[in-house]
């Protein structure tokens, strides 16, 4: 009960802070970081919550099922096809430079072998929509530029993963998650898309039966319903259900536009609360131990994640392409690691792999400067692009009167 005293406390207070996080660089998300940091043992001692405890991952995981079901739905399936190219650009190239780079970094700063530097970098490669939702949830950014971000950051959790699970097996004796082979990772995704694809399609059917359908005000849960059943479906049969929820978030809305339209505002709001709950959680982690435990060359490594690998392995594989300059710098700039990264950390933590230890905790801490730096940042961000007022994106900022925004022409893209 005191978790959830806390939660409501910092609810409320995220609540009414958001009118000066509107107008500065103050973010709610960071606010439910710090708070958990602040009420756990390494501080007040309120909560006790370890790596270890069930809530840490499962609050992480229902938190990033939420919003890659969420911003699944913001997929245009006709605009995706007219632009797949830059997303493949950062999903093929991108993604893999950052986590060699990574690996680089991570075996000569900090000292560890090979396979668990190339692990770490698995682990911190895929961007995390929670935090890129800042940018893609407003609309006065150029549509390319979002499409993106949400592009990217929805699919990258799903094919780290794989890479994630063979490294571990290959790191050293594991249990649980780790004793996974290439035939049951390659099941495992398929399982997703196909489920993602296929129970929207089912509902969608159910609902144009003559005898059924949903009156006005329940219509906001049938989309709810569905993702429920994905969720249950994806753990209950070991499914990738990160690929799941946002596969399953963009068939929705291509196959019951009214439900998503209605559903909308519930889920981001759910989305939200899921959000801002697994940041308290985490923060509860972000004891002074954990950053004491982290070597110089580890906090080299870690800045050099954010400002340097991210950035320039999205460059790279956006070389040559007709985006603007100004949103090549906005894309490799916003490459937040968060709860992905969160989930997959603690299956390092868990696996019992010789440095496994080391390994968590280079990560996290490079997960907390992250949060620390790029939820803080989408106003400057926004600003690069004219605009006075910001819309709704992470629920920090609200929506501001068409009248108010100065938009360049070419930022309608």
């Amino acid at each position: 009960m005191v978790l959830v005293a806390v939660f409501g406390a910092a609810l409320l207070v995220a609540v009414l802070l958001s009118g000066l996080a509107a107008r500065t660089v103050l973010s709610t998300s960071l606010l439910f970081l710090v708070g958990g940091a602040l009420v756990s043992d390494g501080f007040l001692g309120l909560i006790h919550i370890t790596p270890e405890s069930e809530i840490v991952s499962v609050t992480a995981d229902l938190a990033l099922f939420a919003v890659l079901f969420t911003d699944g739905m913001h997929v245009s399936f006709g605009k995706l096809r007219a632009n797949w190219r830059n997303p493949a650009r950062a999903l093929g190239l991108g993604m893999p430079l950052a986590c060699v780079g990574m690996a680089l970094v991570t075996h000569y700063l900090v000292g560890l072998d090979w396979t668990t530097s190339f692990l770490v970098g698995a682990v911190l490669a895929p961007t995390d929509p929670v935090f890129a939702s800042a940018i893609v949830g407003r609309k006065e950014v150029p549509a390319r530029l979002r499409e993106l971000l949400n592009v990217e950051s929805g699919i990258n959790d799903g094919l780290a993963l794989p890479v994630v699970l063979v490294l571990i097996a290959a790191a050293g004796p594991a249990a649980g998650h780790a004793e996974a082979s290439f035939g049951k990772i390659a099941l495992e995704l398929g399982l997703g898309l196909a489920f993602g694809a296929l129970l929207p399609l089912l509902v969608n059917g159910l609902v144009r039966f003559r005898l059924l359908g949903a009156e006005p005000k329940l219509q906001p849960l049938l989309p709810l319903a569905t993702g429920v059943i994905l969720y249950a479906a994806c753990h209950l049969t070991h499914a990738n259900p990160y690929l799941a929820a946002f596969s399953a978030g963009a068939v929705l809305a291509a196959v019951s536009p009214e439900p998503q339209k209605a559903f909308e505002p519930l889920g981001e709001s759910l989305a939200e609360l899921a959000k801002f709950a697994a940041l308290l959680v985490f923060g509860a982690l972000l004891t002074p131990r954990l950053f004491g435990d982290l070597s110089v060359g580890g906090y080299v490594a870690v800045v050099l994640a954010i400002v340097l690998i991210r950035p320039a392995s999205l460059l790279v594989s956006l070389w040559g392409t007709r985006i603007d300059r100004r949103e090549k710098l906005v894309a490799a700039w916003f490459g937040p690691k968060g709860f992905a990264s969160v989930v997959y950390g603690l299956l390092v933590l868990q696996a019992g792999i010789p440095q496994g230890q080391e390994a968590y905790t280079l990560i996290a801490v490079c997960i907390a400067f992250s949060i620390l730096a790029h939820s803080s940042t989408d106003v400057p961000i926004a600003r690069l692009f004219h605009v006075d007022d910001l819309v709704e994106g992470d629920g920090t900022r609200p929506e501001a009167p068409a009248a108010t925004m100065k938009v360049q022409p070419h930022a309608r893209a």
